[in-house]
């Protein structure tokens, strides 16, 4: 048994409701995934309502944090080692014979063919963000297996196959800088260079790390940091931004899963570059994010020192990007609840009200998407990006396993020191 198999631990009120959030959490990925591919469906709706996309279109980026939060079911006894190996095998061969464009694969994908589903009209090719996202949930499974038997040996050897396969250098069309797609078909018409913070942090580091299609440290500090202009001298309810949010865009401070997405794997804590401290970074967007709340400029009903966290979900019409500078008084449980690491008596505070004073809003698969009590608005609904970092993140809060496997990858250790960041070792 690995050293982060399934241990019995003192259990008291709190962390019998961290188990019970985690397991409901870690299901979406494991009764809830679609059965061909054995990858996170985009979405699952318990109202009987289809989603906008076909019913087993399969997400990239959800599905990385699939692959994570399936490890949080051996640690907790969920499942066993030898069933999570055997799930991990079907979605590793799955990915094997899917579409892929230079080595990345598309937002969407059809969990019965493998073939691409367009997230939109001319994203129809590689995703480089949600590819990362996938390769750092597979990356971080390789580590655990890696030493294992014959079976776990062979799956942490695909992994790795599959990594060294993603193009990262393509991505930059010979500039200093990462592109977001690429599409054979609409070729770089999407013209999404990354740039500025946001929640593709960890892409810049993987393409970094790569030991067959790396990046430069230019590509870096000029594409990613905009030549230093990414460090904020700015404070929000006296609390620093350090980094900037929404390059050429209004808003004060981004939604919460830029605080969650590229940490599920990279440890903030101790991790610093020229630009910024990176735990600082996320505790204080989380602080914002509750300062906020307990400030409710807004008077929306509800808000308060149990009831915050605002980030990308459905919204009263469709899905929005919920934040400060775009309150529609809409709360986000994962932007809480993924936030334990940070704010973990904030967080908690939450947990606790969500499942004694709204238990209406939690069904099989953990607290509903989003709702809003302003509106009497919600919706039994589930997203993938969503529920992927809530098991991922209070694990990473209960025991740092997560951050543990990711960051002793030998590659990833190689892509940090490329590009001049100070880590734990």
């Amino acid at each position: 048994m690995g050293s982060f198999d399934a241990k019995s631990e003192p259990i008291n009120a709190d962390d019998a409701l961290l188990d019970t959030l985690q397991k409901q959490t870690f299901n979406y990925f494991w009764e809830g995934s679609e059965p061909n591919s054995g990858l996170a469906r985009e979405r699952l709706h318990m109202d009987g309502v289809y989603p906008t996309s076909p019913k087993n279109t399969v997400t990239t980026g959800g599905s990385g944090f699939g692959f994570m939060a399936l490890l949080v079911g051996i640690k907790r006894g969920y499942i066993s080692r030898e069933e999570a190996v055997e799930r991990f095998t079907k979605m590793v061969n799955f990915l094997e014979k899917a579409d892929r464009f230079h080595g990345a694969w598309p937002h969407w994908m059809n969990g019965e063919t493998g073939k691409i589903v367009p997230f939109s009209k001319k994203d129809t090719g590689g995703d480089l963000v949600e590819t990362a996202f996938l390769v750092q949930g597979m990356l971080t499974v390789k580590e655990y297996f890696k030493n294992g038997n014959t079976k776990e040996k062979q799956l942490a050897s695909k992994i790795d196959q599959l990594w060294r396969e993603v193009e990262w250098d393509w991505y930059t069309k010979g500039e200093n800088v990462l592109y977001w797609h690429w599409s054979p078909t609409d070729h770089w018409d999407m013209n999404f260079p990354v740039g500025g913070y946001n929640e593709a942090l960890v892409m810049y580091i993987l393409a970094a790390a790569s030991p067959t299609h790396g990046i430069s440290k230019e590509v870096y500090d000029e594409g990613w940091a905009l030549i230093g202009n990414i460090v904020s001298k700015d404070s929000l309810y006296g609390i620093p931004l350090v980094l900037n949010y929404y390059e050429n865009d209004d808003a004060d401070i981004g939604p919460l899963f830029w605080s969650h997405y590229s940490y599920l794997g990279l440890n903030p804590k101790g991790l610093k570059d020229r630009y910024a401290d990176y735990w600082q970074l996320v505790q204080n967007q989380a602080k914002i994010h509750h300062a906020y709340a307990v400030d409710n400029p807004k008077n929306f009903k509800g808000y308060g020192d149990s009831l915050w966290g605002m980030t990308s979900s459905y919204s009263m019409k469709g899905y929005d990007s919920h934040r400060p500078g775009n309150d529609l008084g809409v709360i986000s449980p994962t932007a809480a609840l993924a936030s334990f690491p940070y704010t973990p008596e904030e967080s908690m505070k939450m947990l606790h009200y969500l499942y004694t004073k709204q238990d209406t809003l939690i069904g099989k698969y953990g607290p509903y998407d989003a709702f809003s009590l302003d509106k009497n608005w919600s919706v039994p609904r589930y997203l993938a990006i969503d529920q992927g970092p809530i098991p991922v993140m209070i694990e990473n809060y209960r025991s740092g396993m997560l951050w543990d496997l990711f960051m002793n990858n030998d590659d990833v250790q190689h892509g940090l020191d490329k590009l001049g960041f100070t880590y734990p070792k």
